[in-house]
């Protein structure tokens, strides 16, 4: 694991491993920009395998795409 590139993705929330920054936000999350129109996005130093990662916590108002709020609460990627 690359963990200077994932410490840029986790800060930046909308960087992909590859490097490419993300068009927009996905309406459906808050609080953190979380990508739309990517094919996966995992919470920060969870057990996912991106390529896209956040870092918490990311308000959940809409259809959880990404499934990022595992316990149904509205809160994502929380400690």
């Amino acid at each position: 694991m690359n963990f200077a590139r994932m410490a840029v993705a986790t800060i930046f929330a909308a960087i992909p491993l590859g490097g490419t920054v993300a068009q927009s936000c996905h309406s459906s999350y808050e609080l953190v920009c979380v990508p739309a129109g990517v094919s996966d996005v995992d919470c920060a130093g969870g057990s996912g395998n991106g390529p896209y990662y956040v870092r918490g916590p990311v308000r959940v108002v809409g259809w959880d795409e990404y499934r990022l709020d595992r316990d149904g609460d509205g809160i994502a990627c929380e400690r």
